[in-house]
């Protein structure tokens, strides 16, 4: 486990291990985890540029100003997009590229429990929320995050640790019933990002399980199965819950911190202190390059490690990574932008 203080500790050096105008990307950063930690990384680093993407005009423009009064020598652009559409995701892509042409951190938290509904693309529009749409942004700018010269990192918040078991009959996720979704899904999240690491050694790829946090992920949710989630989540919220605060230091520190290198150990991030040693990542090996670790910033356990190896044994990587490279093909045309 990583104590707070040792989170703490590390975040308060962002300003000096870091030359000024870290550039990053946070998709989801309207609400929830993502504007908790958007708001801590603004505080620790100079002049910060960031691209704040989310659904709601209103809670983005206020979210741009707050960061403002948290540090006035940065710049704050929000744009608004509806992410679960991949067309809308190059658009967003698009318009980050034609601003900038290096990003030291994507920081990716959108997420619902809105499921069995459709997208206009065709696809499962959970799913598409937390994996396919996640995905692209990741494939679009990761020749940004590779021209960077410092920090090079994506963070992706979802169910690390919760891996299990793939369908790989419905990728999609259609039919698995919603108690093995977040399995199913976690494990194609974290074998994606194998896939990738493979293509930017030069990238550090984290997956995080962020704890119980304060969120809106219930919002517009229906069905049965989620009015039971919100109740638990009214229960559990003030008894279980990190603060804001916080839940957005922990996640500025997985998103800075040398604990969690790239594979090639390039621009490795806040140098570490005190008894802290690189983490494990999924494959088991010290500094790997890609890492699921849960709310306290450890690795996932054997437990999960073996069922990754199985994986790739089984040559899951591959297939799950053809299957989601063909899903942006039928509806862009292309693997990407």
């Amino acid at each position: 486990m990583v104590a707070l203080s040792e989170v703490e500790a590390s975040n308060s050096r962002i300003a000096s291990a870091f030359p000024p105008g870290l550039i990053a990307v946070f998709v989801g950063a309207t609400s929830g985890i993502g504007e908790y930690t958007l708001k801590q990384f603004v505080e620790h680093a100079r002049q910060p540029c960031v691209y704040l993407v989310g659904r709601s005009q209103e809670a983005g423009k206020r979210i741009a100003a707050e960061c403002q009064n948290l540090n006035s020598t940065g710049q704050y652009t929000f744009i608004q997009a509806d992410t679960s559409l991949i067309r809308n995701v190059d658009n967003v892509c698009r318009d980050i590229k034609s601003k900038v042409k290096a990003i030291n951190l994507l920081f990716l938290s959108t997420g619902t429990l809105l499921s069995h509904t459709e997208t206009a693309e065709g696809l499962h529009f959970a799913t598409s929320v937390v994996y396919y749409s996640r995905t692209r942004f990741i494939v679009n700018l990761l020749p940004l995050l590779r021209n960077a010269s410092h920090l090079r990192r994506v963070v992706t918040v979802f169910g690390a640790g919760k891996e299990g078991p793939i369908t790989t009959s419905d990728f999609q996720a259609w039919k698995v019933p919603m108690l093995s979704q977040r399995g199913h899904v976690s494990s194609m999240t974290t074998l994606s990002l194998e896939a990738l690491a493979k293509e930017a050694p030069e990238v550090s790829f984290i997956h995080n399980f962020p704890g119980v946090v304060k969120t809106n992920l219930a919002r517009g949710g229906e069905g049965p199965a989620v009015f039971v989630l919100k109740q638990v989540f009214k229960v559990l919220n003030p008894l279980l819950a990190m603060s804001n605060r916080e839940c957005g230091e922990r996640h500025t520190f997985l998103a800075t911190s040398a604990l969690y290198p790239s594979k090639d150990a390039a621009a490795n991030g806040v140098p570490l202190m005190g008894d802290l040693a690189v983490t494990r990542g999924t494959n088991g090996q010290s500094g790997s390059g890609v890492y699921s670790v849960d709310a306290d910033g450890t690795s996932a356990g054997a437990k999960v490690e073996a069922l990754l190896a199985k994986f790739r044994d089984d040559g899951l990587v591959e297939r799950v990574w053809k299957h989601t490279v063909e899903e942006f093909e039928r509806i862009t045309g292309v693997r990407a932008i």
